[in-house]
């Protein structure tokens, strides 16, 4: 991932935009884009544009990235942290084959 995030990095820097990535803005991206990728998937009889995918995808992660990056985050580290808490969370023995949410699993 280092080498994806310093050419990021290297091209956010070289074209001065890094005083436009403010976490606010950077967020606001992830939004964005996230709805362009949901936009692939509106009409469900509508072939998928692949590529499309790949690009908003690219274009979500980077933000994401970007993200961690004025924040200090290490990716890594704080996607297996949430997958722990996750794990608690969401016990196999309560959520196997379910997708209601963990409050909700008792019930």
């Amino acid at each position: 991932m280092k080498e994806v995030i310093d050419k990021l990095i290297k091209f956010r820097d070289e074209r001065n935009w890094k005083q436009f990535h403010t976490p606010e803005n950077l967020a606001k991206s992830v939004v964005l884009e996230a709805a362009e990728l949901l936009e692939n998937f509106q009409w469900q009889n509508q072939e998928v544009d692949i590529q499309n995918v790949k690009e908003e995808i690219a274009d979500i992660v980077a933000y994401c990235l970007l993200l961690c990056e004025h924040y200090e985050f290490d990716l890594k580290e704080i996607i297996l942290d949430k997958i722990k808490k996750n794990e608690e969370k969401y016990p196999i023995q309560k959520s196997f084959g379910k997708s209601s949410k963990y409050n909700k699993l008792d019930q």
